[in-house]
């Protein structure tokens, strides 16, 4: 099935969520055919080179969507990429080309109980995955910030408890989320899990899913939106080699 092609959208509003989450509104022509309930969904913004090279493609989810609107966040680090200086740079009136939307990733319902992770890129996902579970969800969330002033309210069924961990710098090669899990009482009945953060970090949380917490695949997402120290192109071919040794 071809992609659809890229639209060009307008930047309606931008407003600080938490000191180093930046929200972007954008809207315009370009969302008169777009599909509706794509909350999860991720895009992909095209962000203009100089000359002939072609724009640098920078994946974000939606975390809101309005009729004529949609919002993504941004995780604002003190050294800048290519999207997070855009983001703090956008005014009202400018314009950018999004592709997509593509998949949604949602957490499988059918579950006795639901255990969510993530770092603050997996954030608006998981906020939106906590929004969509019945009122009689129990369970647990695992939310790592940079700050505590990043602590940001959700809106979450009541049985299920947020746990925030506050890490300005996280180490090379371990996993606080992880850590913290490990720690967490492990209800009797089926889980559902849900988990995307940094490369390394996804797959210490992929091995304890299956090794020390066997869950199935049906009831398992866990993904990386990032890797330490290179860019998203290097990150998907990383992505992509990863994938194929665990088909072997």
């Amino acid at each position: 099935m071809a992609r659809p092609p890229a639209r060009l959208m307008e930047v309606i509003r931008s407003d600080y969520v938490t000191p180093h989450m930046l929200r972007i509104t954008l809207g315009g022509t370009g969302m008169n055919d777009f599909p509706p309930d794509q909350e999860s969904a991720y895009v992909k913004l095209l962000f203009r080179q100089g000359g002939d090279a072609r724009p640098l493609m920078r994946t974000y989810t939606i975390r809101h969507q309005r009729a004529d609107e949609i919002d993504i966040d941004f995780v604002i680090h003190d050294h800048a990429g290519p999207a997070s200086s855009w983001a703090q740079g956008a005014q009202p009136g400018d314009r950018i080309m999004v592709g997509g939307p593509g998949a949604r990733k949602l957490i499988n319902p059918e579950a006795d109980w639901f255990l969510l992770a993530g770092d603050m890129t997996a954030l608006p996902a998981i906020s939106v995955n906590l929004e969509m579970l019945p009122e009689s969800a129990r369970g647990h969330a695992v939310l790592t910030v940079v700050d505590e002033a990043d602590i940001q309210p959700l809106k979450h069924p009541a049985g299920v408890e947020i746990h925030w961990i506050v890490e300005p710098q996280p180490a090379e090669g371990e996993s606080s989320i992880r850590a913290h899990i490990s720690g967490l009482p492990w209800p009797d009945g089926q889980p559902s899990i849900w988990c995307a953060s940094e490369f390394q970090e996804m797959q210490l949380l992929r091995q304890y899913f299956r090794e020390e917490r066997t869950v199935s695949n049906r009831h398992r997402y866990i993904s990386s939106y990032w890797k330490r120290g290179v860019s998203e192109d290097q990150h998907k071919q990383a992505k992509r080699q990863d994938a194929e040794r665990e088909s072997d």
